[in-house]
């Protein structure tokens, strides 16, 4: 309570709820009573206007010292707002009567990372979303929005570029050593009639976090502890991504062990190459 007036109602009615205050009974504004109430609202106001400037000031500080690393960065890409505007000199949004609803469903960045250049002269920010539960980029429209928000956020100097990409390619040579007393020579579980090679591939993609490495080895391992697997051999893997000059993919190259995708995140091409073997 910040009003003055208000402050000094409260104390009032408080100290008629105060049995052993009952004796103090003059109507008097001038009464020693009154006049000690008076000023004690007066200083209750005067601390709640200081505690109001130094938040102020603290939330300005903040504001002006935030350091652009990439965590905090991320962060304010997934806290990016479609149809909002900031308020002015901050990176903070201007939510006015926006319902929560509405407020989740404009973040339509579900993915974000941000790296640093090889050369170490330029911030990327790849940025994904999600559609019908599949990594996917954000529409061209959305694209300028976002583009326009990093330029207003981002610190003098620092050239950041925004990867908005399909997702690289993946395409997969892999033996699947099987039990036959599990799955049949097509991969297709006896019991259940499901692929279950197909459903860990996918699985495996989908727990592999944004932009984060692709282990040869992991994958293998993912697979060899499906039901029906006994050996993985992965005979070959490769990788294509979108070349952003001309907007197609280039060729396939071959993963050495590991690799990281351009765009984020990998799409699995097909399963033609997974072959069944005793």
């Amino acid at each position: 309570m910040s009003d003055r007036n208000a402050i000094y109602e409260e104390i009032l009615t408080e100290k008629e709820n105060r049995e052993e205050l009952q004796e103090l009974t003059s109507d008097s504004r001038t009464s020693d009573w009154k006049e000690f109430a008076w000023i004690i609202s007066y200083i209750c106001h005067l601390l709640s206007q200081m505690f109001t400037t130094h938040k102020e000031e603290t939330e300005t500080a903040i504001r002006n010292q935030k350091v652009h690393r990439s965590p905090q960065i991320r962060q304010t890409l997934l806290d990016f707002q479609y149809g909002f505007s900031l308020i002015p000199g901050t990176d903070e949004w201007m939510n006015g009567t926006a319902t929560d609803e509405e407020i989740e469903t404009s973040k339509i960045i579900k993915y974000a990372a941000v790296v640093e250049s090889d050369d170490e002269k330029r911030v990327i920010c790849k940025i994904a979303t999600e559609n019908d539960d599949e990594l996917s980029p954000i529409t061209e429209e959305q694209l300028e929005a976002v583009v326009e928000f990093v330029k207003e956020i981002k610190p003098p100097g620092v050239p950041y570029t925004v990867i908005n990409y399909l997702p690289d390619l993946l395409r997969l040579n892999i033996r699947i050593f099987r039990d036959p007393l599990v799955l049949t020579a097509n991969g297709i579980h006896r019991v259940n009639g499901t692929k279950p090679v197909e459903v860990a591939l996918m699985q495996f993609m989908k727990e592999l976090p944004f932009n984060g490495e692709l282990q040869l080895q992991e994958l293998a391992n993912k697979l060899e502890a499906t039901d029906g697997v006994r050996l993985v051999q992965v005979d070959s893997a490769e990788t294509a991504w979108l070349d952003a000059d001309n907007g197609s993919y280039g060729d396939f190259e071959a993963i050495d062990v590991r690799t990281i995708p351009a765009s984020g995140y990998f799409k699995i091409v097909d399963f033609t190459g997974i072959s069944y073997v005793v």
